[in-house]
């Protein structure tokens, strides 16, 4: 049977801490809110867990999930060759609705799914969360709901699709976000936008050179005589860590 705890004071909310960490410790998911919209989360170097994640919301291991961390000091220790500006831009909306796709470190031992040696890394901005992160580390995140339906945006709402296999709500009130994170790919030669979020292209481009979703280097669309269609956006599901509902947004 799954159980409903309380985030919404941080004064008390120790307890229902403790609950969520003695369940991620053996291996059960929990449901947690972030500043975006509620996020299903597994011990992310635990492969049984995050199959089970996966199998909560009725996805396959073609995509895998976001990785939720407690800090940037982390972002090295998971990931690996990060551009320059990709770090800028972790440091500029870190904590927030930005998620950064990555080479991941090869040494590490976790099986997120199909992820072809990327990792989607983001860290939210909302104290429970960052509390629960804290005391478990890295976890997988994917938004809380069944694929195909509406990201929970209340604990309830959680509830109703996952029901049962999630071991622990986290009740932090209604997600203050309510849009996940944008999502931007640093694994290329480019920086590109796979999914757009929470963070603008424009606020994006005030700290580092991004392409938008589907648009071409002006050097190559000068070179081929092409424009960018339709076509050549890709898809949330075939972003290379992921097609990440980010989150837990």
């Amino acid at each position: 049977m799954s159980s409903v705890h309380p985030v919404t004071d941080p004064n008390t909310w120790g307890p229902s801490i403790d609950e969520a960490v003695n369940a991620v410790s053996r291996g059960g998911l929990v449901v947690l809110p972030t500043d975006t919209v509620y996020g299903i989360g597994a011990d992310a170097f635990d492969a049984e867990a995050v199959t089970a994640l996966l199998a909560a919301k009725g996805r396959g291991r073609q995509m895998p999930p976001p990785v939720l961390v407690p800090d940037l000091r982390t972002l090295d220790g998971l990931a690996t060759d990060v551009p320059d500006d990709a770090r800028a831009l972790v440091e500029a909306f870190w904590p927030g609705g930005f998620t950064i796709i990555l080479t991941a470190q090869p040494s590490l031992a976790w099986d997120l799914g199909e992820t072809h040696g990327t990792v989607a890394l983001r860290m939210p901005d909302h104290p429970a969360a960052l509390a629960l992160l804290r005391r478990t580390g890295p976890l997988a995140v994917s938004s809380a709901n069944s694929t195909g339906l509406p990201a929970a945006l209340e604990v309830d709402d959680a509830q109703v699709q996952l029901r049962d296999s999630v071991a622990v709500y986290l009740d932090g009130g209604t997600a203050p976000g309510g849009v996940a994170s944008t999502i931007v790919d640093a694994t290329g030669p480019h920086l590109r936008v796979v999914r757009e979020g929470a963070v603008s292209l424009e606020r994006l481009r005030e700290v580092a050179p991004v392409l938008g979703v589907g648009e071409e280097p002006a050097d190559e669309v000068a070179g081929t005589g092409d424009l960018p269609t339709d076509e050549d956006a890709p898809s949330d599901e075939t972003v290379p860590a992921s097609g990440p509902e980010a989150n837990g947004g």
